[in-house]
């Protein structure tokens, strides 16, 4: 046993030294294949990004509970939980349903001016909280699995017929223009952002206040823009602030925002439309956007 041992170490230490000798390290693997760019925004991005619409969802099927109901007032993947529908509704083995609530803004802090306005114009926000399959059904009560979560599910949550959504394509970044001219077509602002976020990037959703009742369909891009001296935020602000603050230069004239050329932000491409609102998935920015800033149709 020993000198089986003592062969197995030399064998190690001879492979350590051979890898040395060669300038290689021990169990190094290098690749050279290309890591795929995505060609679209993912599922996640297209069934997580929550909705708004001024259209009621049907909210006559509700999760009620869930196994292990002692101890769990929240559900997510894996879970079974219990549905007020059964087979006397028409409920099946194999059914797939989606799982939303309707969701407030918690803080009730208008980012801009018409932010309240504009957010009651555009209907109510929905959060997608994920998906379930059913398992087991009786009469009037069902079993289903939760097959994909967005976030956590709980009882009174609304369950509806699963929609497929489709997944745009993106268009290739470099052809984002910096200095596009004026597209001519609809013009909304970006109202707010997934969670009722207020900043956006790339890879942000944000909820704009334009939808399919002004033409706008998924797959549609939308360029973000805003213009110099803009003083719709609500915090504190300085009109003509740069023209006066801090004594950096100024100019015989001051330009009004209507003399100067718009500043474009980033894009983003249309996932998801209502009659009034449509959901953007970033894809490019160029700086911060916010809440407020104004969007085009491209």
């Amino acid at each position: 046993m020993r000198a089986n041992a003592a062969g197995i170490c030399l064998g190690i230490l001879l492979a350590a030294a051979s890898s040395r000798a060669q300038n290689t390290p021990p169990q190094t693997i290098s690749s050279t294949q290309a890591v795929p760019t995505a060609t679209s925004p993912d599922y996640t991005a297209v069934y997580c990004a929550n909705f708004i619409s001024a259209d009621r969802v049907p909210d006559e099927m509700r999760l009620i509970s869930g196994e292990e109901s002692y101890s769990k007032v929240i559900f997510a993947r894996g879970d079974y939980v219990f549905l007020n529908k059964g087979s006397a509704q028409g409920v099946h083995i194999g059914d797939v349903f989606s799982v939303v609530r309707v969701q407030t803004e918690p803080t009730k802090m208008p980012w801009f001016k018409w932010q309240e306005k504009l957010t009651k114009a555009m209907g109510t926000y929905y959060k997608d909280a994920g998906q379930l399959r059913v398992v087991d059904v009786h009469p009037n009560v069902s079993t289903a699995q939760v097959t994909f979560s967005c976030d956590y599910m709980q009882r009174g949550d609304i369950v509806r017929p699963m929609q497929e959504r489709p997944t745009p394509p993106y268009k290739a970044a470099e052809k984002f223009d910096r200095f596009a001219p004026v597209s001519g077509k609809p013009v909304g602002m970006f109202v707010y952002g997934q969670e009722f976020s207020q900043l956006y990037g790339k890879n942000s959703i944000v909820y704009l206040n334009l939808g399919s009742a002004q033409g706008v369909k998924v797959g549609d891009y939308v360029r973000a823009f805003r213009y110099q001296g803009s003083r719709s935020e609500t915090a504190p602000n300085t009109k003509g602030y740069q023209y006066e603050l801090f004594g950096f230069g100024s100019t015989p004239v001051r330009y009004e925002w209507k003399d100067l050329p718009r500043e474009i932000l980033g894009e983003g491409i249309v996932t998801y439309t209502t009659a009034n609102a449509s959901t953007v998935f970033i894809t490019y920015d160029r700086v911060e956007m916010y809440a407020g800033d104004y969007a085009e149709i491209e």
